[in-house]
């Protein structure tokens, strides 16, 4: 499997997990709000925070037609250039949103939706790029991100294998080879069995690149699954308070939920190790504690070893228990007193 080089950090198995703190439209509406976040995702131990860069009309157009009313998810009953026009990123904040990640060593970076939002990110010098789930279909947006060399972490939410292939292809067509896939539930908030977490290891195999997991679900258990089967990237919305109201609120995590998921990955990554049949150094200091071949009760010189006088007990000290039929019906050489460790030496 390749790896993922961003600003220098090594995304790939068996490197630390890499953690993206989404801000979408937490800010809601607010350049302090935006700066906050960044800050406390950067407390929180986030590596990375990730805008969504567009404008309502880079993203749609204003109609009342039916086919541009929303349905069927959280933020029904509104049009789509209405919640796009919340929910957007004012792109004069992006640059001071980059200084304020940039001072606290987050690597900043966003997700483009139309080609002018690529020309944009490029102006300002993002060192990748986020592709979103519903953008895996638009192959010359992919062209576009593609050609600028740079490091791509890609969202597969709703496509189908096919789908992934071809977008997979395009990307490499223009040599480009610094691509990511994130497993995604594009349903807001995702449930835990909706999550096919299997899949991770699958897109790894079958695509040769480093897979994680955009996650819109508020369960700290998903995000640990994932490491433990093979994610090297965990994205997940944040946000000061759900209590805000926000477009993404609902399917965001605060910051100290957050904490707690760094936490959990963190540990999960360390426990996750190695393919190992060594004893580690705490566990020599158990062996003591094995089984092993004890005198139970006093026996003379000459007298056999009988299932009686000898047992299988803790510690270790003495013969290992497989020796017991060996050492059955064999006779002392010497007097040994209950509770003396069986040796070789005291066998005939």
């Amino acid at each position: 499997m390749s790896q993922l080089l961003l600003n220098d950090r090594a995304i790939a198995a068996h490197k630390p997990v890499f953690i993206i703190a989404e801000v979408s439209a937490n800010h809601c509406g607010s350049l302090e709000t935006a700066s906050r976040i960044i800050a406390e995702a950067h407390a929180a131990g986030a590596d990375a925070v990730k805008l969504q860069t567009y404008t309502p009309d880079t993203m749609t157009i204003d109609s009342e037609k039916e086919y541009f009313q929303v349905k069927g998810t959280i933020w029904g009953g509104r049009k789509l250039y209405e919640l796009y026009k919340e929910a957007q990123t004012p792109w004069e904040w992006h640059s001071e949103l980059k200084r304020v990640a940039d001072e606290l060593g987050l690597i900043f970076f966003s997700t483009p939706f139309d080609e002018t939002a690529v020309d944009f990110l490029e102006e300002l010098g993002v060192p990748g790029y986020k592709v979103a789930s519903f953008e895996v279909v638009d192959l010359p947006l992919l062209d576009k991100i593609a050609k600028t060399g740079k490091p791509i972490i890609m969202s597969t939410g709703m496509a189908t294998l096919g789908e992934i292939e071809a977008a997979v292809r395009t990307i490499r067509a223009t040599g480009n080879d610094q691509l990511a896939l994130l497993k995604c539930t594009s349903s807001y908030p995702a449930q835990p069995e909706e999550m096919n977490l299997r899949t991770i290891p699958h897109l790894a195999e079958a695509f040769g690149t480093p897979v994680g997991l955009s996650d819109h679900s508020l369960e700290m258990a998903i995000p640990v699954a994932a490491v433990a089967v093979g994610a090297c990237i965990i994205e997940k919305h944040f946000t000061l308070s759900r209590a805000f109201g926000g477009p993404d609120c609902a399917f965001s995590l605060e910051p100290e939920e957050f904490r707690d998921m760094v936490h959990a990955v963190r540990t999960t990554e360390r426990a996750m190790g190695n393919v190992d049949y060594g004893i580690s150094e705490k566990e020599m200091e158990s062996r003591t504690f094995r089984r092993s071949l004890f005198v139970v009760e006093d026996v003379k010189a000459g007298e056999p070893f009988t299932a009686q006088n000898v047992r299988s007990i803790r510690p270790a000290h003495g013969l290992p228990p497989k020796y017991l039929p060996e050492v059955l019906g064999r006779r002392a050489a010497l007097d040994a007193e209950r509770g003396t460790p069986l040796r070789w030496e005291l066998i005939s």
